[in-house]
């Protein structure tokens, strides 16, 4: 029986010059923090993982070495009574999938289900640009494959986000689908403006619709079950949520009162590859769309992508990619290889054991960091 022996949490951040002012954040980032969670076990084993700080973790290693990497149910439920404790320790439950992959010679994609080993990428925008800029983002986004671009709201005047919205379809017809991202569902920590109420977000999906935009994310506060139910027996948009949602039963609420058409929570950020295989077949099962929001590094998107093509697949899954602020050189600086789409926006997932993939060691030393936060 294999044993682990070890945990290891790094930080680092990678210096962005120019700084990347993502459309979330009223401040631009000009460092992008990434916190690697290592697992190793007595045969030579390290499975890896990526996500939230893991600050104050350190106190609870003892409740996993010495145990077996393989019983990832006994792991997934300890670290949900962690969460309740201490922050988001959802890294080490992609580390353990990673190094259970590596143990039994098996991809994860394989591990949760083997639904496939294939997905299509949209591409999921982050900055806001001028219209201009956003029209040639779109022109873009359809050179290289994408069959679909995530648009996000949040400039100082709604008319100018709805102005995005129209020229980028003048400028495409219907070859490329548009979601919006109304960013109304959680705030940074220094960001005190007010989320929508139902009236506003009903307003604005109605005028979405007319645009046959595919989705509208995020148009009330993640919490605002009553509203979200409102919201779809309105209007005929398709709404999608879930993102920063961490209970599973906030899940079964959202479900039950039928608040959203597509769900996406992030296994780096929400319940793990563990808790969320389970989530995604009784969210198709109640014929709904699984689709995670991926908004990290390399390391986090992969765990994402292995989770929904292995479990029940999805028509696109999130592609953080806005160039040259966001290239794929920076998102997955961790990484030796960068992740992409072939010219369709398709993703293929090999059949390397766990999540496939191969730090860039010297890269993580030169950027080791006391912090893990945005600076």
């Amino acid at each position: 029986m294999p044993t682990i022996t070890r945990i290891e949490i790094t930080h680092h951040q990678l210096p962005l010059e120019p700084p990347f002012p993502a459309a979330w954040d009223p401040n631009p980032r000009r460092k992008f923090p990434a916190t690697i969670v290592r697992v190793y076990d007595d045969e030579g084993h390290m499975g890896v993982g990526s996500g939230d700080a893991m600050y104050g973790f350190h106190d609870y290693v003892h409740l996993f070495v010495g145990h077996n990497p393989l019983d990832l149910e006994r792991h997934n439920a300890i670290l949900a009574n962690i969460e309740f404790h201490a922050a988001r320790p959802w890294p080490l439950d992609i580390a353990l999938w990673d190094l259970a992959g590596q143990i039994l010679h098996q991809p994860v994609w394989r591990m949760v289900g083997a639904h496939s080993n294939r997905i299509r990428a949209y591409a999921s925008s982050g900055i806001h640009r001028s219209l201009r800029g956003m029209v040639e983002v779109a022109q873009q986004v359809m050179e290289r494959g994408f069959p679909a671009l995530k648009i996000r709201f949040g400039r100082p005047r709604l008319g100018d986000d709805l102005a995005v919205v129209s020229a980028i379809r003048d400028a495409v017809g219907e070859g490329l689908e548009l979601m919006v991202d109304c960013n109304q569902g959680w705030r940074m920590p220094w960001d005190t403006l007010q989320p929508w109420d139902l009236k506003q977000a009903v307003s604005v999906a109605q005028q979405l619709q007319a645009e046959k935009v595919y989705w509208m994310e995020e148009p009330l506060h993640r919490g605002d079950y009553r509203g979200y139910s409102e919201l779809r027996k309105s209007v005929d948009i398709p709404i999608a949520g879930g993102e920063m949602t961490r209970e599973p039963y906030e899940f079964r609420e959202l479900l039950e009162r039928d608040c959203l058409d597509v769900f996406q929570p992030d296994c780096a950020l929400s319940m793990g590859i563990g808790g969320l295989r389970t989530l995604a077949v009784r969210v198709v099962e109640a014929g709904k769309v699984f689709t995670p929001h991926t908004w990290g590094n390399g390391i986090q998107l992969l765990a994402n992508l292995h989770l929904t093509a292995g479990t029940v697949g999805a028509p696109f899954i999130e592609f953080p990619y806005d160039p040259p602020e966001w290239s794929t050189a920076r998102r997955d600086y961790p990484l030796r290889n960068t992740l992409e789409p072939d010219a369709q926006g398709w993703i293929t997932l090999s059949e390397a054991p766990g999540l496939g993939l191969e730090l860039d060691e010297a890269r993580l030393e030169s950027t080791t960091s006391k912090q893990a936060t945005f600076a």
